[in-house]
């Protein structure tokens, strides 16, 4: 007799930032559920949380459309092959993490073979592409969501959803210890530091590095005190990052260039110069001035921002609805405009604006989310 296969949840997880989240709920998910296996698509904390991995998260991490088509072939045959093991052998149930243009073909299929499907990261239907929440209608079951706003949201288009706070909100101290971070990473205790975050991906350093070291070569020649700290994601962009900086050599004397530490660096700034992106929240929740900078393929920066539903990128704007950090997109995201905005944010008087601000912004987001995820996802097990 042919054995069957063990019960499982399938996981999809693209993105850095989707593998952090995952990973929060996952064992909690493993010890309501300690006879289902977790399969699929996840990083390297999701693996450690107890994933068998069928792909790694970084296959899907690519963003940009002109960024994607060169990665086309290999995306579409992981999502081919998910499509299939989820037709083959339906699982219990199926849980996408973000990456909503690779989830959510999945998850209709899914759902459509009677699967369970829960969503996490809402696909941000208040920023950009709204009609697409007609197709999140068609393949979720359940929502899991991270901003507080996004509840009505999706109440009035009638799919069930449940407010879990975002998980960066626990991990990251209310109070920032910025003395102890600096000792531990080797930088002056006294004296300004700027945190330098030109992104994860490849791309995002090739377009965005250069134009963030020649800001801070621009900001020595005004104040040569000032030293930077640089967090590159794994050795490969580290080694990027230090090619781009051999050609800032004044700049690079004055860096700290560390191998992971993105928290701990921009616990130790006082400012903080960051790509678009979950790090811009970040710096928001480690109550620091920060400065948005992004610069892609013209092409593709001119169809995103065509489809955009909000005047803002950067997630501190967006969840405050007005502008509190200055963002600089393109031809604005240029040496003498990014340090311009950063110098001015090293005043003394910005950060103390920005703090009360970040606080409240910490504490709205600040709730027990893998308690509430796992619990979210019990009941929509239990229903079906």
């Amino acid at each position: 007799m042919e054995k069957l296969p063990a019960p499982n949840i399938i996981w999809s997880a693209g993105e850095n930032s989707g593998d952090f989240l995952a990973s929060e709920v996952l064992p909690s998910v493993m010890q309501e559920f300690p006879e289902i296996e977790m399969d699929g698509i996840g990083g390297d904390r999701m693996i450690q949380s107890g994933l068998t991995p069928w792909f790694h998260a970084k296959d899907l991490s690519v963003r940009g459309y002109i960024e994607v088509i060169k990665h086309l072939p290999r995306i579409l045959k992981i999502r081919s092959q998910m499509l299939k093991r989820v037709s083959k052998m339906p699982p219990n149930a199926f849980i996408g993490v973000d990456a909503p243009d690779f989830n959510l073909a999945i998850e209709e299929r899914a759902k459509s073979k009677g699967v369970p499907v829960i969503h996490m990261v809402a696909p941000a239907v208040w920023a950009w592409r709204p009609n697409r929440i007609h197709q999140i209608k068609r393949a979720v079951d359940h929502l899991l969501l991270i901003f507080p706003f996004e509840k009505e949201i999706f109440d009035k288009a009638d799919i069930p959803s449940t407010y879990i706070g975002h998980p960066l909100a626990r991990l990251i101290p209310l109070e920032p210890k910025t003395e102890e971070a600096r000792r531990e990473l080797g930088l002056p205790v006294q004296g300004p530091v700027v945190a330098v975050l030109p992104g994860s991906r490849k791309d995002e350093i090739k377009w965005c590095g250069p134009q963030f070291f020649g800001a801070c070569d621009v900001i020595l020649k005004s104040d040569p005190s000032v030293k930077f700290i640089v967090p590159a994601a794994d050795e490969a962009r580290k080694a990027e990052i230090s090619k781009i900086l051999d050609t800032f050599p004044k700049v690079k004397e004055a860096t700290v260039l560390t191998l992971g530490n993105s928290h701990k660096a921009m616990e130790s700034s006082d400012a903080i110069l960051v790509a678009s992106g979950t790090a811009t929240l970040e710096a928001a929740l480690y109550k620091k001035p920060l400065v948005v900078g992004y610069a892609m393929p013209a092409l593709s920066a001119m169809l995103i921002l065509s489809k955009g539903q909000t005047k803002w990128i950067s997630l501190p704007n967006i969840l405050a609805q007005k502008t509190l950090v200055p963002e600089c997109v393109q031809m604005f995201c240029n040496p003498d405009i990014l340090a311009s905005h950063i110098l001015h944010a090293l005043e003394p008087s910005r950060a103390e604006m920005l703090r009360d601000v970040f606080t409240e912004m910490h504490h709205s987001l600040l709730r027990d989310t893998p308690k509430l995820a796992s619990e979210a996802i019990a009941n929509v097990l239990h229903k079906s």
